[in-house]
């Protein structure tokens, strides 16, 4: 079995979903897990300079020039260690469908799940290749264990075969970036690269420097309670507020609507009663005058449902938490996007540039100093049972990211 597929496999039985919830870094201890393996792996392989922030669950190391200092600058590599807090990750059973025949894959007998071409058909783009699944009761992981497989298996190589002449590069491995803190502690000075890629997109051939701009927004709901035969003119019912709250807002801009740059309001979750109810949503846009102006109506209907139902009734918190990189890499930096698309069309592969719907930890670090586009790590159907990842792709990825780092 290839190297990348071994760690790969190996890494996404380690549990290491983040909590949204939480109010810490790492938001979950079990990062560690995954954390004190690949410090130690890179230890083992020699790379220089490893380190483990004991304190945040960050993993960095080095892999020191060869070419005798004809690259000038230092190339980092980063992908994250968390997986999302929207499906299990304990307890992960991956497989390898081998020569996929590009019918539907049953994923669980017993529980009658099955990954369908009717609804992923994208899936067909694999047919005679091999593809890696679950038992469809837990995500896969390859959001981002893919990444931090290719990015070890390259440093591997990099460090076992002296051929391959090449400048500094940086490697790290993040926490928590799919609760929108990957980047809160990272240490630019320790990580020491000019220039970095994420390796953190989707399907073969992705390459992406725009993303989404995102905010986070909790709507509170107070109602008042009074027994159902004295309520009229009395009773607040918090939980039909909170309904009515979301009527509001475009039906059109929802994400199963949406697509390419058009931008949405995500409601992750909606909690309540006659007293009280809660909703939390996500907010996108690739355009900044259309994610401020979403902002805005959020607001605008907290105040418009307090007009209705008295003061007080509805509070409205908006946060924001990252923005579209594409404002710090198209002005200077687009080579880091050609110098990608050139090398992938010297390996057969055909590049896809498109804006992300989300974001990486190079969206906060392209605002940080460190220009940082994403490519691809071969997965898709990310966050869900659905997850599926090919092992041909991750294999190419690993070709390009050595490729990436040869001086020529």
């Amino acid at each position: 079995m290839n190297e990348v597929i071994e760690r790969f496999l190996k890494y996404v039985k380690i549990d290491t979903q983040s909590d949204e919830d939480a109010q810490t870094q790492p938001s979950t201890s079990k990062q560690f897990d995954l954390a004190r393996l690949l410090y130690k792996e890179l230890i083992d392989m020699g790379a220089e300079d490893v380190y483990l922030d004991e304190s945040y669950c960050y993993v960095y190391a080095r892999i020191p020039a060869n070419d005798g200092g004809m690259r000038s600058y230092t190339l980092g590599f980063i992908s994250h260690m968390d997986t999302s807090p929207e499906a299990s990750g304990e307890n992960v059973k991956p497989r390898i469908i081998e020569n996929y025949d590009g019918g539907d894959i049953t994923l669980n007998v017993e529980q009658g799940i099955v990954l369908k071409t009717s609804v992923f058909p994208e899936i067909k783009d694999y047919i005679g290749q091999s593809l890696i699944v679950t038992d469809g009761t837990t995500l896969l992981g390859a959001d981002d264990k893919a990444g931090v497989a290719e990015i070890m298996t390259m440093a591997h190589r990099l460090l076992t075969d002296d051929s391959i002449k090449h400048g500094d590069i940086a490697i790290a491995f993040t926490p928590d970036e799919e609760i929108g803190a990957g980047t809160d502690n990272f240490d630019l000075k320790r990580f020491g690269a000019d220039y970095a890629y994420t390796v953190d997109g989707g399907g073969i051939g992705e390459l992406e420097y725009e993303t989404f701009n995102a905010a986070s927004a909790d709507i509170t709901v107070k109602g008042v309670n009074v027994h159902t035969g004295e309520a009229k003119n009395k009773m607040i019912n918090a939980a039909r507020i909170a309904a009515e709250f979301d009527s509001l807002l475009p039906p059109e801009q929802k994400p199963e609507f949406t697509e390419g740059r058009e931008g949405f309001f995500h409601l992750m979750n909606i909690t309540g009663s006659t007293e009280s109810a809660s909703l939390s949503y996500l907010i996108r846009d690739h355009d900044r005058a259309k994610f401020e102006a979403k902002k805005a109506l959020i607001t605008k209907l907290a105040d418009i449902l307090n007009l209705r139902y008295g003061e007080g009734t509805v509070t409205a918190e908006v946060k924001d938490t990252y923005y579209n990189m594409r404002e710090k890499i198209e002005p200077d930096f687009m080579f880091l996007v050609e110098n990608v698309s050139d090398c992938m069309k010297k390996l057969g592969v055909e590049p896809k540039i498109q804006p992300i719907r989300g974001g990486t930890d190079g969206s906060s670090l392209s605002f940080k100093g460190l220009p940082c586009p994403n490519i691809c790590t071969g997965g898709h159907n990310y966050h869900g049972r659905y997850e599926y990842c090919c092992v041909e792709s991750m294999e190419k990825i690993c070709e390009l990211l050595v490729m990436l780092t040869e001086t020529v």
